[in-house]
């Protein structure tokens, strides 16, 4: 019984540092299967900060979507990455697209993140991990930093394994540029 205990905590303690060192693992060492590109995005249906009650991409028909999946609400590099969609929300508007985050954190947590960084986007509770699993995105307690692009007909157009906080919001919206330009 300590032993199992003790393996969980150091488990715990490894990802958290992990976490807060901005690690992201390679795609699939340890997030599962990525979704197939140029297929139809995995659902989701989850509880969302913003009041709406839950947010579900079939909420989204239309439009393009950045899903954003990051570990832990208020560490340096997930309050980065954010701040950084944020301050890019209107060229995202332009281009009628909508972000969305998710991490295993609660809505209450999100709620506080979102008052703190003045997001005005919605962050996801993804507080059992399928939808992280779903996307690959899945550490065992927290999502990893990844994103994907959907299209207004809920088609996966772009992953991103690979992601700088410091730079992420500026390579989506290349890539954004890119899939609107070629009329897909």
């Amino acid at each position: 019984m300590f032993r199992r205990y003790f393996l969980t905590s150091l488990l715990a303690i490894c990802l958290s540092t992990i976490a807060w060192c901005n690690f992201t693992p390679p795609a699939g060492a340890m997030g599962g299967k990525l979704p197939a590109m140029n297929q139809p995005a995995p659902e989701f249906r989850l509880p969302t900060n913003t009041g709406t009650g839950r947010v579900a991409l079939a909420d989204y028909a239309g439009k393009w979507v950045v899903l954003y999946f990051y570990p832990k609400d208020f560490t340096s590099g997930c309050t980065l990455e954010a701040r950084r969609f944020q301050q890019d929300i209107n060229k995202y508007q332009q281009r009628q697209t909508e972000i969305v985050g998710v991490s295993a954190d609660s809505i209450d947590s999100h709620a506080e993140f979102c008052d703190s960084e003045g997001l005005k986007f919605p962050l996801l509770a993804d507080t059992d991990g399928k939808v992280s699993k779903s996307y690959g995105s899945w550490m065992g307690i927290y999502s990893m930093r990844h994103s994907f692009i959907i299209d207004p007909q809920g088609v996966l157009r772009a992953t991103f394994t690979d992601v700088n906080p410091t730079a992420h919001s500026r390579e989506v919206l290349t890539e954004l540029d890119r899939l609107q330009s070629a009329k897909i």
